[in-house]
């Protein structure tokens, strides 16, 4: 079976990604053969967050939101009968912030097909870091945390606090790259494989009914050079049936596909959508 459904894709309404407009992300699509794509642009942060990175421009602002939600609605209509367009966010969980996480998928909600929970951020007493900004933030949060492994089980604690989160009704239950904090792995060795951690996400995934983001973006890091999660992972996550939902991650039009050839493409399921009507 070859991929044939994108579940994770950014926009020209990433700050941080390529002018790339939707129509190109779109027919990049049909020429991979997809039939079905999501839209997860990166949600707005809390109000009352501050974004560590120093451009502040992990989401998209407050303003846009409904003029995105309204684009992708003119996409939908365009390639009606030709693709299938899913209206998604990638929504961050940031530890101490639930409530405003709550708040906003409360009030956007209604206007989602789909969707991702993600952690990029790190919370380290009243500060937080991006963990997969650079490696020189890497390296910051390494020297601040103590060591390698205790980055790493940090991002885990993480990652398993948003899987139990109270995010409210429209919750996402796709989790995002789970095994992000690998970006950086080839300059940032380590050798614990972590299994204890990964095994009580994994539990805790099953546990909820969710599915995993099988994320193609790590391939094309050049200092991961794996999927998130990695096949070891994938093998842990069959065992105990969790949907694999392939998602390039891409932030440009011609990141559709990337690291298709590297992930285990028989084992991928379409995403169940959300019907909130």
């Amino acid at each position: 079976m070859s991929i044939s459904y994108d579940g994770h894709i950014h926009s020209p309404f990433c700050p941080h990604g390529s002018t790339d407009q939707l129509e190109e992300y779109v027919e990049a699509a049909l020429q991979a053969g997809y039939k079905g794509m999501t839209f997860t642009e990166h949600a707005p942060l809390p109000k009352r967050f501050i974004d560590p990175v120093p451009n502040k421009d992990s989401g998209m602002e407050w303003e846009v939101v409904h003029s995105y939600f309204n684009s992708i609605q003119q996409l939908k209509e365009k390639y009606r009968g030709l693709i299938e367009i899913n209206s998604g966010l990638e929504v961050d969980y940031v530890e101490g912030y639930e409530e405003d996480t709550k708040q906003l998928l409360d009030s956007i909600g209604p206007y989602l097909d789909d969707a991702i929970l993600s952690v990029h951020f790190i919370k380290q007493g009243d500060e937080y870091t991006c963990v997969d900004y650079s490696p020189e933030t890497f390296n910051d949060l390494v020297h601040s945390l103590g060591s390698i492994e205790t980055v790493h089980k940090k991002y885990y604690e993480t990652v398993l606090k948003s899987v139990y989160s109270n995010l409210g009704n429209f919750k996402p239950t796709r989790m995002g790259h789970i095994t992000l904090v690998n970006k950086f792995q080839k300059k940032y060795p380590f050798k614990n494989e972590f299994n204890t951690e990964i095994t009580s996400i994994l539990d805790a995934i099953k546990e909820m009914g969710y599915s995993l983001d099988y994320n193609g973006a790590g391939t094309v890091k050049p200092l991961c050079g794996e999927p998130y999660p990695s096949d070891q992972v994938v093998q842990e996550a069959l065992k105990r049936e969790i949907p694999l939902v392939y998602g390039s991650d891409a932030h440009s039009a011609k990141g559709i596909g990337q690291g298709a050839d590297r992930l285990i493409t028989h084992l991928l399921q379409k995403p169940n959508i959300f019907n909130h009507s």
